[in-house]
């Protein structure tokens, strides 16, 4: 039993998905809890060079989480044996040219989503890790929050019964950056750069209703532009070309219908910033990030529609609070120890980039359905 060094190249650590996500909460938690374990009991103890374009952004957050590498020469970083994995958190444009270097200097690559802005580039680079035979994978973060776990419990158990519907409600307002500064980068405004909301989302939703309630077969989509003009991190005026909201709705196999709403210019009045409320013969259950309700057939209340009385029945409370009977670790923890595992020792991994691939072709197919207004069937990708 030896602890030995595993050396990682982080691209897009600055960012506040990959420097609150991956570096702060995986990676650094990963070295300070001693490194992954293998299953003969050895350790693999992660050893993070941090990539990013600010020198001197990239040299403070070295020196503030005790890390001692750090450059803004990539192609460098890249050309060390030393290191054998390659992640990256930056702009979703420019993903497929990095994964495709990095994977052609041989490098194991993971990634954050969508892994390409269409998808010939996810397919593309899906190929050329194939042909090059190294391991790769693809953040699917939702899978593993406390309440979509939750609900994969109740799905396993036979609680639902036979499934009937999904329905789930995601957003929040993200200020126009005029009065109040906004919570998310422009270009996630900007289709030119990447941006919308469909591209963003749908690629979540792919991998969550594939891997909870049925592999997507079809999709029907509306997006819009409700907000034309916002303001940039230095408050300058630009003009909103991306959609901020969208309507979706699936057709999964085996006959669940699923709906979901998604909006950054929606005001929350429900328990989270996202819900799924899935229903079945036997019961159903509202879960959001982390806690989880479920409402039996024998528990279900008989109401009778009448609008000329004001309802005084608290539906609310005929609901039940599923115990804490598990403690859950952080879900990017989880897959970074996942994915090293996969690389170190073999071990089974299921969310490669062919995962990544049928996200981004999800959110192709929407994006088409609303150009179209019309019904899009999923088709398998040939790799």
């Amino acid at each position: 039993m030896t602890t030995k060094r595993l050396g990682l190249i982080m691209n897009g650590v600055t960012g506040r998905m990959g420097l609150n996500q991956h570096l702060v909460r995986s990676i650094v938690a990963i070295r300070d809890q001693g490194g992954v374990v293998l299953e003969n009991g050895d350790r693999m103890m992660p050893d993070p060079i941090l990539i990013g374009r600010d020198a001197d952004k990239v040299e403070r957050l070295a020196k503030r989480f005790n890390i001692e590498r750090w450059s803004t020469d990539l192609d460098k970083a890249l050309a060390d044996k030393n290191d054998s994995i390659f992640f990256d958190a930056a702009t979703t444009q420019a993903r497929p040219s990095l994964l495709t270097k990095a994977i052609n200097a041989g490098k194991h690559v993971y990634c954050e989503k969508p892994i390409a802005t269409n998808l010939e580039e996810a397919v593309a680079v899906l190929r050329l890790a194939a042909a090059k035979g190294v391991k790769h994978g693809t953040v699917q973060d939702k899978l593993f929050l406390p309440g979509l776990k939750k609900l994969a419990f109740l799905r396993d158990s036979g609680f639902f019964g036979r499934m009937l519907s999904v329905r789930g409600e995601f957003g929040y307002w993200v200020f126009e950056g005029a009065w109040q500064e906004a919570q998310r980068p422009s270009w996630n405004y900007r289709s030119e750069d990447g941006g919308g909301i469909i591209l963003d989302m749908v690629c979540h939703w792919r991998y969550v209703l594939d891997n909870l309630f049925g592999e997507v077969e079809s999709v029907s989509c509306l997006g819009t532009t409700d907000i034309p003009e916002r303001f940039d991190e230095k408050g300058k005026q630009y003009k909103a070309t991306a959609d901020d909201s969208a309507y979706a709705t699936f057709r999964l196999k085996g006959g669940v219908i699923a709906h979901i709403n998604m909006s950054w210019v929606t005001r929350v009045y429900r328990d989270d910033l996202v819900t799924f409320q899935v229903d079945g013969t036997h019961g159903s259950a509202v879960a959001g990030l982390t806690d989880c309700v479920i409402q039996a057939r024998q528990a279900t209340p008989r109401p009778v529609w009448n609008p000329d009385e004001k309802r005084t029945h608290d539906f609310y409370a005929d609901w039940q609070r599923l115990p804490e009977n598990v403690v859950y670790d952080n879900g990017f923890k989880e897959q970074w120890a996942m994915f090293i595992r996969h690389v170190c020792e073999d071990a089974p991994y299921k969310y490669t980039l062919l995962e990544g691939a049928k996200g981004v072709q999800l959110a192709e197919c929407a994006l088409q359905s609303w150009r179209e207004r019309r019904w899009i069937d999923v088709a398998p990708i040939k790799v």
